[in-house]
């Protein structure tokens, strides 16, 4: 017997209050960095360190969430969860060096990791067979929306009062969710309490290849990737610690992460798609807004305001292809996705330097409503094959790839967009040369306008010249984003056949209903 229609709403808020609070975090502090740092008395690279802490410890935290919560109880590791992030918050604000500010962004992260998965695992189990599609719409809506709107509101809360409130904010709501969760979530019948030693070989061995991993995807650019030891260091690390992960937990009796669900084919299929999605969208996260800034010189806010169009078509595109979830299914809601996000992306890659906001509207709609008709049907379709004793564990490991993915994006776009940078601004030089009718009549023109403003033939001439550099590196760079979101495109029409991989969930979906019944 499920939960009353006014008891699943219930619970969908009190899990979607803390989907919210975590992934808000991931963001917000994103625009207060600047401040932080002279409060902190820390240097560009060590700043970044607040950031890269919060995610590092959401990455390590989530593939084991499956294993802690068999051990402590579902519910009890959810209120310690939201507990330790409500109090790290706190401390957060109160942080007096860069040291404790990391040790607490650390701790959040592992609090703020168990947020997600958790809440998704719930809203599987409240919602009927029927309604999986408009509960996975609704987890989504709740992941989107931190990150829209974490920057906007963490600027504001900066300059209106100061960067501690950034985190501030969420000790109120998070006294709020943990009253919530004490009487409105119970653990499931068949959660078995699992006592015993922990695998903490194979704990060991994960926290080495998932950390070394996510630390040199985050300073891989900054230390110019693999002429850097550190990178160096770090690649070995992560790659030796994954082996030695996958081969431990494959081959003892208790795993810390079961990894054998990866055996279902369709849940494996979700979860490489999801991985791909995350890959396009946060590296798309990353490349529009330093276009919008570095090239158009529009001003952080007016940046920020710009790509709201994306994050509301999303929100308004869950709920609704959820609801159709049952009717359409899973292959032609995630394939249509691709089509149109592929769609939205090469429309990007189409863009000149003198576009205005209407040229950039359009396509941010489509990829908005592009992701939120891949995220509905993929989060729905990938678990849907999954036991339900396993659903927490499940939604740890699809999070923390996506997760992954998203970081492997980032740090691709920044190591391509470089190097095609000073490709394209390579390939224009050459044809910019004294030799060059064109060339020299544009620095004669310049220069002579230069002259005439009072500066002597020489300086005139070098002022031209740098004009000249100046937007060649523009053009460069306009060709540079083309690329990236060409490349992006390409990326969303390679990943289509792997949609036919996905199962139908009606099948399973009747047998719950007669169990139920």
């Amino acid at each position: 017997m499920g939960p009353s229609k006014s008891d699943k709403w219930i619970i969908t808020l009190t899990v979607m209050i803390g989907t919210i609070m975590s992934a808000l975090d991931s963001s917000i502090v994103n625009v207060a960095l600047p401040y932080m740092r002279g409060s902190l008395s820390a240097t560009i690279e060590e700043i970044t360190w607040v950031a890269t802490g919060y995610i590092l410890s959401n990455v390590i935290i989530m593939p084991i969430v499956g294993m802690l919560s068999a051990r402590y109880g579902r519910k009890k590791f959810l209120l310690i969860s939201i507990v330790s992030f409500t109090i790290s918050s706190m401390l957060c604000g109160m942080a007096w060096d860069l040291t404790s500010m990391v040790v607490f962004r650390v701790i959040q992260g592992m609090g703020g990791g168990v947020l997600i998965p958790v809440s998704q695992a719930i809203l599987r189990e409240t919602f009927p067979p029927e309604e999986q599609g408009m509960a996975m719409g609704l987890y989504g809506f709740g992941v989107v929306l931190g990150p829209a709107f974490g920057p906007t509101l963490g600027g504001w809360l900066t300059d209106h009062y100061s960067w501690p409130w950034i985190f501030y904010i969420n000790v109120p709501i998070g006294i709020i969710n943990v009253l919530m969760v004490m009487r409105f979530i119970k653990d499931p019948p068949y959660l078995v309490r699992e006592k015993g030693k922990i695998d903490l070989l194979g704990l060991s061995y994960m926290m080495v290849g998932l950390g070394a991993l996510q630390i040199m995807l985050e300073k891989g650019e900054q230390e110019d990737w693999f002429s850097s030891d550190l990178i160096r260091v770090l690649s070995v690390a992560a790659v030796l610690g994954m082996i030695l992960f996958i081969w431990r937990e494959l081959t003892t009796d208790r795993p810390a992460v079961n990894l054998g669900i990866l055996k279902d084919v369709n849940f494996a299929s979700g979860a490489l798609i999801g991985g791909i999605l995350g890959m396009g969208l946060m590296g798309s996260l990353f490349l529009l807004p330093m276009f919008l800034q570095q090239l158009l010189g529009y001003p952080a806010l007016d940046s920020g305001l710009v790509q709201m169009p994306r994050s509301i078509a999303m929100a308004v595109a869950m709920p609704i292809c959820g609801k159709f979830y049952n009717k359409i299914g899973p292959r032609f809601l995630i394939g249509s996705g691709l089509v149109v996000t592929a769609l939205s992306f090469f429309h990007l890659s189409r863009l000149s330097l003198d576009i205005g906001y209407f040229d950039i509207l359009l396509p941010q709609l489509l990829q908005g409503a592009g992701f939120g008709m891949i995220f509905v049907a993929l989060s729905t379709a990938a678990l849907s094959t999954i036991e339900k004793r396993n659903l927490t564990s499940a939604a740890g490991l699809y999070n923390v790839i996506r997760q992954v993915f998203g970081s492997i994006g980032i740090a691709v776009a920044a190591s391509q967009l470089t190097k095609s940078m000073t490709t394209y601004h390579a390939l224009l030089a050459e044809k910019v040369t004294d030799y060059s009718s064109a060339t020299s009549a544009w620095l004669q023109s310049v220069s002579g306008g230069m002259q005439a403003q009072g500066a002597d033939p020489a300086t005139g001439k070098q002022l031209a010249l740098r004009l000249l550099d100046g937007e060649l590196s523009r053009q460069a760079g306009m060709m540079a984003y083309n690329h990236m979101f060409l490349l992006v495109t390409v990326l969303f029409i390679i990943s289509m056949p792997f949609i036919f991989l996905l199962k139908s969930n009606k099948k399973r979906e009747g047998m719950e209903e007669i169990i139920a019944e």
